[in-house]
């Protein structure tokens, strides 16, 4: 039977990491060892993991990132596949059975499973509700059927230890490991997969503040790979260079998109009511079949998800930021030696 560690870092994690830590050992197939890596933490995250009967192992001090944390707890697990899960995620009761199912196929090398908001209480949280319904229940699963997804999220991958440790571990180079070593295995023609019914709940950021944090990572990370695979894609995994290039494009044409009702009413006199008629029409012709398939396979109440939908806008207008932030300092000025780039870690939640 295959075996499988969870392996959970933590730094600062007190207050979220015993509900966490219950999930994995709620698991309707047990895991056959859990791992904490106590990130140097100054508040009680220690003693938590040990009051749940975990593994711990505490690091001499802060590792910086979570993957250089993850990387620290990595020589310890013996298992044939490894989990590594945020200290704020939770798993469904029967997350670690389905995802096990995908590593029948032995050229699978990295599987994960779907990403929900665990807490929908505050603007930025209930706007990142909607773009998880979305990206999960359309672009992921289109992704995923042409063989090509774009990342395996961090918080809840399952990876087969062997191979990983051949890698040299969770990816450094960039500030988002998860999506380099989801494309460096497809590069090699690997297989990722995304395990739709297989359902993980994030705690995601509860201010602009941290927000802000995270989007400027995730962003920066994103041309950052970009800067490095971009070449070996179009040779080796040109499908997945596709879906790369069509979210460069959206990043790209974003701004556009939103000003288009104003120059069609201030440059090309179009009537306020033609105007945001097509507009808001178009808006909704895109986003509502998603999101009324996501609300009825997750049993979410309608009312619910389009209670939330004004707050994405909120969510688009900082993504859209700090994309286009991200795109001038990845890809012209690294380049040009102009800065490094993003490379301190900092976490999208308090």
């Amino acid at each position: 039977m295959t075996t499988v560690s969870a392996l959970v870092p933590a730094h600062n994690e007190e207050q979220g990491l015993a509900d966490t830590l219950e999930s994995l050992l709620a698991q309707t197939r047990a895991f056959d060892e859990i791992i904490v890596v106590d990130d140097c933490s100054t508040d009680r995250t220690r003693e938590v993991a040990l009051a749940h009967g975990v593994t711990v192992f505490t690091a001499e001090c802060n590792q910086g990132s979570k993957a250089r944390a993850q990387n620290y707890g990595l020589p310890y697990v013996w298992t044939d596949l490894v989990l590594p899960v945020d200290a704020d995620t939770l798993l469904a009761p029967d997350y670690l059975e389905l995802i096990l199912e995908p590593f029948e196929n032995p050229n699978v090398a990295i599987a994960a499973g779907c990403v929900m908001t665990r807490f929908e209480d505050r603007p930025t949280e209930r706007g990142r509700s909607i773009e998880y319904l979305f990206g999960f229940h359309f672009q992921r699963p289109i992704q995923n059927a042409a063989n090509s997804p774009v990342v395996c999220s961090g918080c809840c991958s399952a990876f087969r230890t062997d191979e990983l440790r051949a890698f040299g571990g969770f990816p450094e180079r960039t500030i988002v490991e998860d999506m380099d070593y989801t494309w460096s295995k497809q590069e090699e023609g690997r297989r990722a997969v995304y395990v739709g019914d297989a359902v993980a709940w994030a705690a995601d950021p509860s201010t602009m503040t941290y927000l802000r944090k995270q989007v400027w990572r995730w962003m920066s990370g994103f041309f950052q790979n970009v800067r490095i695979h971009t070449a070996r894609l179009a040779r080796h995994k040109p499908v997945l260079l596709l879906w790369i290039l069509i979210a460069i494009w959206d990043i790209v044409s974003a701004p556009l998109w939103y000003a288009m009702p104003f120059l069609a009413i201030f440059v090309f006199h179009a009537s306020v009511l033609w105007t945001l008629t097509w507009w808001l029409g178009m808006e909704i012709l895109l986003l509502t079949p998603p999101l009324v398939y996501a609300a009825h396979r997750r049993r979410i109440p309608y009312r619910r998800v389009f209670r939330n939908l004004p707050y994405l806008y909120v969510n688009k207008v900082v993504n859209t930021y700090y994309a286009w932030k991200a795109l001038v300092v990845e890809l012209i000025l690294v380049p040009l030696r102009l800065t490094r780039g993003l490379a301190v870690y900092e976490k999208g939640r308090a």
